[in-house]
């Protein structure tokens, strides 16, 4: 089923908002993080992996969130992935111009980027399936920030 699912994302072609991706996670969510990679790729997406490269290897995800925070720029986003999404989450917020938001749903993906112009997303591999994730990184990566009002919103919180 998830493969049939993954033909199907693979053949549609969404308007990426951006070229290039920068993605991490600790061990817990290295097998989800190569399932995204290996999908962006297909896409012809630049991503750029900072780690971890095991996950039999214990690792601690704050030096990954750090890693993926100083290389988010305004031209490219951030896909963090740990076992509940919350460590990352929590660890990247702590970087100046750094919009983290840790996603469970498909329409989370999509407000996270109208009403907050997040440009990290963080997942939790042991709360979400790996088809619900790819929806959220698809839906995140081609949603539009929607300004007007939300603009306000964010200006305040640098």
């Amino acid at each position: 089923m998830f493969l049939i699912y993954m033909w199907k994302l693979m053949i549609k072609k969404p308007n990426f908002l951006t070229k290039s991706v920068v993605i991490g996670s600790d061990h817990a969510g290295y097998k989800l993080k190569e399932i995204i990679k290996k999908a962006l790729k297909y896409k012809k997406l630049k991503v750029s992996d900072v780690g971890t490269k095991s996950e039999t290897i214990s690792v601690d995800y704050p030096i990954y969130a750090k890693k993926l925070s100083k290389k988010v720029n305004s031209k490219n986003f951030g896909i963090l992935v740990c076992g509940s999404g919350i460590g990352m989450s929590i660890a990247s917020n702590r970087f100046k111009n750094i919009r983290s938001a840790l996603i469970g749903t498909v329409k989370a993906s999509k407000l996270s980027r109208q009403h907050n112009n997040a440009n990290v997303i963080c997942l939790g591999s042991r709360l979400i399936n790996k088809k619900i994730a790819l929806q959220c990184v698809m839906n995140f990566l081609t949603t539009e920030f929607e300004g007007g009002r939300h603009s306000r919103r964010v200006k305040l919180l640098n």
